[in-house]
């Protein structure tokens, strides 16, 4: 049966003029020739603009406003058929769009043949403003979340904390329980980093956050989470990452979950093949306790984590309030300190090393150690105890012990002018990992000795026990030193990571027994048995011995009955300003002639 024509155009006509969309009708020059009310409704802003109806017999002269390419989109299209544009968003301007009127229409257009243009216009204004509030979701959690590791970041724990702090602010509710946070940062990651290199930290610093994660929440913890959010892992920066406990019920629960990190923590990770072993210390604050703004909090953890780290590493400290004065203080030395090193306030001071003869005589000319002191304007001579951890934390001390290099060996070479033969023989000066750990530092010391004239082998560099022992690439720096023929030594033996069954491997001319020894050596057999062995051992492998930190005459002769080659201590003499030092000599040498 076939359909009447006529009835089948009706149905179209109702169709066209019922669809919720704009539809126009155009010749190829944009005329109209027919226009659903939809489209009518929607262009109508447009075709009075100016306060006076300018009709809608032209479609494109109508959208020039807000569309002026679309005349020239359709001149451009060749083709006998098809579609020229489709959705093109054009944004009607402020004074076009009264309250809940379209805002941004979406124009679409199609040739039919030759002739003909079919338009459609649609009202896009929901749809833009879903996708720019779905586009500010995306941009705020990738504001919140950190790029590596994918956890939360320091602005997700400030929105979190600052809520908890609201929550427990005078007038709230009360909730029976209260949050803590833990702050974390890794103890060797910039050694492992150095090593290995940045793709392997990165790589090491996601296990640490996926460790993290998979440490928290076991049935054990005592956590309410009726009235909050449970606990937050989050990376802040850096080897740096903070757990928000939120609903915790007592201080204990939340050093349970710090003590169960750190041991989840020291396991080994494998990173590239390597085994590696990076241990955290962790800075825990009570909520309760200084909960006046997010970023203090943080702040007060993240003092408790360096008070950790001063105390060793690899272990938990909860804040205490005293902390917090210490860490002003320290703001304070390092402020004072950088305007120390660019004010020449610095000087040093040397500590007689004398030689043990063994026919019991003394060599006072056998060599100084190098200490630094620092001039202060108003608080007058600083020891080193007051400011050396200071310097090492923020960076300083690199620059701290370059000044002493140069320094001491300007000075040894002053001596050598003045005195001849009666000069000391050797200046011992200290390293930190600081300096050899930067880059291009052993040009420096080769510049050093070049620009001083110093002689290298009579210039006697020295490192911790745990410093030699624990990195191959700070031994590397040791052996290119060696190279430039300058002495090494090996301060405060007995101390560290070392053994007297691994001294051969540790690429060191002299080993100075430390004052812990030598002040029971004329008490304790067992100090003695030790001293012995490490001077025997020494001996065996061709290295000097030094022993430090002798205050009294019956040291001085168990040391020297143990065959230790010189020693160093206030019996002999304390630290002394270059002049002072050279009095010092004078007076033992004419004590002896």
């Amino acid at each position: 049966m076939q359909s009447d024509p006529s009835q089948a155009y009706e149905a179209l006509v109702q169709f066209l003029y019922r669809a919720p969309i704009g539809l126009a009708q155009l010749s190829v020059d944009g005329t109209v020739d027919m226009l659903n009310p939809m489209a009518s409704s929607l262009l109508m802003p447009l075709a009075t603009a100016d306060g006076h109806y300018s009709g809608l017999d032209n479609l494109f002269a109508v959208l020039a406003p807000i569309a002026p390419q679309l005349a020239q989109l359709a001149r451009d299209f060749t083709d006998s058929a098809g579609v020229i544009c489709e959705g093109l968003r054009a944004t009607l301007p402020p004074e076009m769009t009264a309250a809940g009127a379209p805002q941004v229409l979406a124009i679409s257009l199609m040739k039919l043949d030759g002739e003909r243009l079919m338009a459609v216009v649609a009202d896009a204004t929901l749809e833009v403003q879903r996708e720019q509030e779905t586009l500010t979701r995306r941009l705020r959690s990738a504001a919140r979340t950190d790029a590596l590791t994918r956890m939360p970041n320091r602005e997700a724990v400030r929105e979190q904390l600052e809520r908890l702090i609201a929550r427990t602010a005078p007038g709230a509710e009360p909730s029976g329980a209260s949050f803590a946070v833990l702050f974390m940062n890794c103890d060797r990651f910039r050694r492992i980093n150095d090593t290995l290199g940045q793709a392997a930290g990165d790589a090491l610093l996601v296990q640490i956050g996926e460790r993290i994660r998979g440490a928290l929440r076991p049935p054990s913890d005592r956590i309410d989470t009726r009235g909050g959010s449970g606990q937050l892992a989050a990376r802040v920066g850096g080897d740096e990452f903070v757990v928000v406990l939120d609903g915790i019920r007592s201080r204990e629960d939340a050093e349970r979950v710090a003590g169960r990190l750190l041991d989840s923590l020291s396991l080994p990770f494998r990173v590239q093949g390597h085994e590696v072993v990076c241990g955290t210390s962790l800075g825990l604050a009570w909520g309760q306790d200084s909960a006046r703004d997010a970023d203090e909090i943080l702040r007060d953890a993240s003092i408790a984590m360096a008070e950790a780290k001063r105390a060793g590493g690899a272990r938990h400290l909860v804040f205490e309030s005293t902390m917090r004065e210490r860490a002003t203080q320290r703001a304070g030395i390092e402020a004072e300190l950088r305007q120390a090193i660019a004010e020449e306030q610095l000087f040093v001071v040397y500590q007689p090393v004398v030689g043990l003869l063994p026919d019991g005589g003394t060599d006072y000319s056998a060599g100084v150690e190098a200490l630094v002191r620092w001039r202060h304007p108003l608080r007058g001579v600083v020891g080193p105890i007051e400011f050396i951890t200071v310097a090492e934390e923020c960076g300083l001390i690199g620059a701290l012990g370059d000044f002493v290099l140069e320094r001491s060996c300007r000075d040894f070479m002053d001596w050598r002018a003045r005195l001849g033969q009666d000069a000391p023989r050797l200046v011992a000066v200290n390293l930190s990992r600081a300096q050899l750990g930067q880059p291009g530092w052993i040009d420096n010391v080769r510049r050093i000795l070049e620009l001083t004239g110093m002689p290298a082998g009579q210039l006697q560099l020295e490192v911790t026990e745990s410093l030699a022992a624990q990195d191959q690439g700070i031994q590397q720096r040791l052996h290119e030193l060696k190279a430039l023929g300058i002495e090494l030594a090996l301060d405060d033996f007995g101390t560290g990571y070392s053994s007297l069954s691994s001294l051969h491997l540790l690429p060191v001319d002299t080993v100075k027994i430390d004052r812990s020894f030598v002040s029971q050596a004329d008490t304790s057999e067992h100090h003695r048995v030790l001293i012995e062995a490490t001077v025997k051992v020494a001996q065996s492998l061709g290295m000097k011995t030094v022993a430090e930190g002798i205050e009294t005459q019956s040291q001085a002769d168990v040391v020297r009955a143990q065959c230790c080659g010189k020693g160093q201590g206030y019996f002999f003499s304390r630290p002394l300003a270059a002049p002072d030092l050279l009095a010092w000599l004078a007076s033992h040498r004419a004590a002896q002639a």
